[in-house]
């Protein structure tokens, strides 16, 4: 057999190493201040030498209580929206491979059998025969051949569409994690409210009795008595409101979850959740660049450069090749004789000389390039007030605690004190109605705060890219 057509085609095949018409990525600078926001409000934004980045720092390193692991664990497993994620990276995986697959020719086999008897009288022996005819062909059918790097500038734009699915397959991963802590902090501080409106009823009640029993003896009056009942009618509304709010977090933590979370799982109040660890955003602004958004961004953006040189390669001829290799043999009255064999090619180069469509291809995909060099600066701009809101929290948040903490000391004495002047009868019953309702409200501020302040831990360590799992190399250019 011919050989020189085998090395016709592994030097067609050679060529295809060459250049593309896609013009050089370089990153971007990135649209944000190097550091990170300074003054009164932020405090602990350095990190000490060594310490590794939030995007290195596993979810399970930073959840600290044990119960909230083993919910996150169960939702990693069974959120559908996760699994929709995990979903489109593999149709994009797929759909980079049939690109892919536009470098190399296709080959198609075929064969076939056919046979003929001859009557005896239209032989020249006087005697019937019997003849078989086999036929085999290869072909490649139109094969492209991408010396302009078309089809790989496609496959380019392809493959970073997939990586660009990967990366958004973390960043749902990010947002379960979190979503799934704050919703079990909430879960918490609202069984922590319930069980304040539980206690503050019993103490109402109580009074209620007491002043009514005042009454009955003509030693109160009635203005007392109903304003000690506006009371207990407040706490006994707050119960079933909290009792609805406790239903409807389990509610949506059984949804995130993707199964019904075991009662046992489930934080008894504010107190006794183990707060995750406290984070420090490192030295540099450039931490986001590893932030799983911001870097599918990125792809979205080479893959729109790579498409540039698609819409380039469109303006030069395209060369397409058609090759067929057939053999045949006839076999007559038993004997076998080798048949034919030949190699055929037909190459097809379609130059372009006036297409309106091919300038009008270049310019929206240099708008895209444009649209999403745009989209990109704006999610790193996005994150950067992410973090920097996250770190004003962080920086002011205890000092809010502690405030609120020596408030409700100060309004506890003040009820202990009004409910004393109210028995020795030195003060009428609304002083001790004021600093109730003072102390109800400032206790509910205090889970409100204490709940803020854990909550900003989570939403800190998510929105520096922290929880989604190994980051790949991001290199610019």
């Amino acid at each position: 057999m011919n050989r020189q057509p085998w090395f016709l085609l592994v030097g067609i095949v050679l060529l295809l190493g060459g250049c593309t018409l896609a013009p050089e990525y370089t990153r971007p600078e990135a649209p944000i201040p190097a550091q990170w926001p300074q003054g009164a409000a932020y405090r602990n934004t350095q990190s000490m030498p060594g310490q590794p980045t939030v995007p290195e720092i596993k979810w399970q390193d930073f959840f600290a209580d044990k119960a909230l692991k083993k919910i996150i664990e169960t939702a990693l497993d069974n959120n559908l929206d996760l699994r929709l994620a995990a979903l489109n990276v593999e149709r994009a995986q797929a759909l980079y491979g049939v690109q892919r697959a536009e470098l190399f020719p296709a080959i198609n086999a075929q064969g076939s059998e056919s046979k003929q008897r001859t009557p005896a009288d239209l032989e020249s022996t006087g005697e019937s025969t019997n003849t078989s005819r086999y036929d085999v062909n290869l072909g490649v059918a139109s094969w492209e051949i991408d010396f302009f790097g078309r089809i790989r500038s496609l496959e380019e734009q392809a493959l970073q569409e997939y990586l660009a699915s990967e990366q958004g397959r973390r960043s749902a991963q990010i947002a379960l994690v979190a979503e799934v802590a704050r919703i079990y902090l909430t879960l918490a501080a609202d069984r922590s409210r319930l069980d304040l409106a539980r206690s503050t009823l019993l103490s109402q009640e109580a009074n209620y009795r007491l002043i009514k029993r005042r009454f009955e003896l003509g030693l109160g009056t009635e203005l007392d008595l109903r304003q000690a009942q506006t009371r207990v009618d407040t706490a006994r509304r707050d119960i079933p409101r909290f009792t609805q709010f406790v239903a409807q977090d389990q509610n949506a933590l059984n949804l995130l979850a993707g199964a019904p979370v075991p009662e046992g799982l489930l934080p008894m109040d504010l107190k006794s959740v183990v707060p995750p660890e406290e984070l420090s955003p490192g030295l540099s602004s450039e931490v986001l660049l590893n932030r799983p958004d911001i870097m599918a961004a990125e792809h979205r953006l080479k893959g729109a450069y790579a498409f540039i040189g698609a819409a380039r390669a469109a303006f030069f001829p395209r060369i397409s090749l058609t090759a067929a290799f057939g053999t045949a043999s006839d076999e007559l009255s038993g004997l076998f004789s080798a048949g034919s064999a030949a190699w055929n090619f037909t190459p097809v180069i379609v130059l372009p000389i006036f297409d309106a469509r091919i300038w009008a291809a270049l310019r929206v995909s240099k708008a895209d390039r444009d649209i999403i060099l745009t989209q990109y600066e704006r999610t790193i701009q996005t994150a950067f007030r992410e973090v920097a809101d996250s770190l004003a929290v962080q920086g002011t948040i205890n000092q809010q605690v502690a405030a609120q903490q020596s408030l409700v000391n100060a309004t506890e004495e003040t009820y202990r004190l009004s409910n004393i002047r109210y028995e020795k009868g030195l003060d009428n019953y609304l002083s001790v109605l004021v600093a109730q309702q003072s102390l109800y409200a400032q206790q509910q501020a205090l889970i409100e705060l204490r709940l803020a302040r854990l909550a900003n831990r989570v939403s800190l360590y998510a929105v520096l890219g922290g929880g989604g799992g190994p980051a790949e190399a991001n290199q610019g250019g």
